[in-house]
C-alpha cells in the first residue's frame, strides 16, 4: 500500500505496468532501463589518440620555430633601441620607445610583469624586464615604428613584414591549441627560416647551404646522432631533397651501391662534367655486373635472369662516357666490387665537416627505390658539456665513410 492509499503492483512478470491484469486503483511503476553507462563517453579510441598526437607534434614543431623567432626579434629590438632610449629613460626605455601609440599594450605588458613577479613566475632574473613580456606583434610594432634605426641592419622591410604576417596565423592557432594543418606548418617553417636568415642568424653549419638546418634538429639533434632525416622510400626523399640539392656544387662525391641510380639516372651527365671540370673529385663504386652477387640479387627481387646485370652495365657505360669528356679523367674514378652488396651510400663532401650522406640498406624483397632512406650530416652532432671529445665520432657518417674506403681498397678499376 502506498503512502497515498494506492496499492503498488507486485514486481513479478505477471504484473508489469502494461499488464491487463493490474487491479483497479493501483499505480504502475516502470522498471529502470538497463544501461551499461550513464553520461558522455569519455574514452578516446585509437583514431582519436592518433589525431591528438598528430596535432601535438605539429604544434610542437611550430612552437619551436615561433620561440626562436620571438627570441631573435627581442634580441634585435634590444640591440638597436636600447642604446637610443636607455641613457635617458633607464629601465623604462621600452615604455618610452613604444610612445603614445603603444601606451596601451606596453602598460599591459608592465602589469603582466608585476603579476608574474609577485606570483613567482619569473624563474630567470634575466627575464625581469618589460621587453620579455612583449608579444611578437608588439615587437614587430616597435620595429616598424623605428624602422630608420633598423634599416642599416635589415635589407628589406617588406620581407620582414610578410614573414611575420605568415607567422601570425600559426601563432594564433598554437596559442589556443587548435588544429594546425600540415600546409600551414610548412608555411610557418619556411617563413621562420627566412626571417631568421634576414635577421642575421643563418646556420653556421657549412652544409646548411645544401641541407638547411631544421629548428628541431638544432635543438634536439643530439638525440639522433647525425641522422637529420628519415624517408620511407627514395620517392619521398627526392620530393624533399632533389638530386640537384644533393650533388649540385659538390667538391667531392663518393658513392657505393649496386647501380647508383640516384646519381646516374637523376643527375645529368652534363652537370657531372661541369662539376668535375670545376674541381669536384668523383669516385663511383658499382657492383660487378658479371659477379655471382648480381645473380643472387636478381633472384631475391624476382627479376629475369640478366635484367639487373644489364641495368648496372648500362649505368657504368654512361659514367664512362661522362669520364671520357673530362679534361682530367683521373678526377673521375670508376671501380667495381664482387662482394655481397649491403647498402648504398652517397657521401657528398665526406672528407670535410660539412658533408652530407644519403644511405639505404638493401632489403630482400624491395628494390632500391622502395627501401627506407637515411640522410646524415657530418660533424653536426651537438656535444653537451661534460661529454668526451670522442663523442663527436659516435654518429653514423664516419661508419659509412669507413665502409666505403674499405670497399674501395678491395675493388678494381674499370678501364
Amino acid at each position: 500500500m502506498g503512502s497515498g492509499g494506492l496499492e503498488l503492483p507486485p514486481g513479478d512478470e505477471g504484473h508489469e505496468g502494461n499488464s491487463t491484469d493490474t487491479p483497479p486503483g493501483t499505480v504502475s511503476l516502470a522498471r529502470p532501463m538497463e544501461t551499461t553507462s550513464i553520461g558522455p563517453e569519455l574514452d578516446w579510441d585509437a583514431d582519436a589518440w592518433r589525431e591528438v598526437r598528430t596535432r601535438a607534434q605539429r604544434a610542437g614543431r611550430a612552437y619551436i620555430w615561433l620561440n626562436l623567432v620571438e627570441q631573435r626579434m627581442r634580441a634585435v629590438v634590444a640591440a638597436v633601441l636600447r642604446p637610443v632610449y636607455e641613457p635617458v629613460h633607464g629601465d623604462d626605455w621600452v615604455v618610452a620607445a613604444a610612445g603614445p601609440a603603444g601606451q596601451e599594450w606596453v602598460q599591459r605588458a608592465v602589469a603582466v610583469r608585476e603579476v608574474s613577479r609577485r606570483k613567482g613566475y619569473l624563474l630567470d632574473p634575466a627575464d625581469d624586464n618589460t621587453l620579455s613580456f612583449l608579444t611578437l606583434p608588439q615587437l614587430r610594432e616597435l620595429m616598424v615604428q623605428h624602422w630608420p634605426c633598423f634599416q642599416p641592419y635589415v635589407d628589406d622591410r617588406r620581407d620582414v613584414e610578410l614573414a611575420l604576417d605568415e607567422l601570425e596565423v600559426t601563432r594564433n592557432v598554437v596559442s589556443r591549441n587548435r588544429a594546425l594543418s600540415e600546409a600551414v606548418l610548412n608555411q610557418a617553417e619556411r617563413a621562420s627560416a627566412r626571417l631568421l636568415e634576414t635577421l642575421g642568424t643563418g646556420g653556421d653549419v657549412p652544409s646548411a647551404l645544401r641541407l638547411p638546418v631544421d629548428a628541431v634538429e638544432d635543438l634536439v639533434g643530439d638525440r639522433y646522432a647525425d641522422v637529420v632525416a628519415v624517408h620511407s622510400d627514395r620517392v619521398r626523399l627526392m620530393r624533399q631533397f632533389p638530386a640537384e640539392d644533393i650533388f649540385g656544387g659538390a667538391r667531392r662525391i663518393d658513392a657505393v651501391g649496386i647501380g647508383l641510380n640516384l646519381l646516374v639516372q637523376n643527375f645529368s651527365g652534363r652537370r657531372l662534367v661541369r662539376l668535375a671540370d670545376a674541381g669536384c673529385r668523383v669516385r663511383l663504386l658499382f657492383l660487378n655486373p658479371a659477379s655471382s652477387a648480381v645473380k643472387r640479387r636478381e633472384r631475391e627481387l624476382g627479376m629475369k635472369r640478366g635484367e639487373l646485370s644489364r641495368a648496372v652495365e648500362m649505368n657504368i657505360l654512361h659514367m664512362r662516357r661522362v669520364r671520357s669528356r673530362l679534361r682530367d679523367p683521373g678526377a673521375f674514378e670508376i671501380q667495381v666490387y664482387d662482394e655481397t652488396p649491403r647498402f648504398t651510400a652517397y657521401l657528398v663532401d665526406g672528407d670535410g665537416p660539412d658533408g652530407v650522406a644519403v644511405v639505404q640498406s638493401y632489403l630482400r624483397r624491395s628494390r632500391g627505390m622502395e627501401a627506407p632512406v637515411l640522410v646524415l650530416r657530418n660533424g653536426s652532432r651537438m656535444v653537451k658539456p661534460g661529454e668526451r671529445d670522442e663523442a663527436i665520432d659516435s654518429g653514423l657518417f664516419p661508419t659509412y665513410r669507413e665502409e666505403f674506403e674499405l670497399a674501395w681498397t678491395d675493388s678494381r678499376p674499370v678501364s
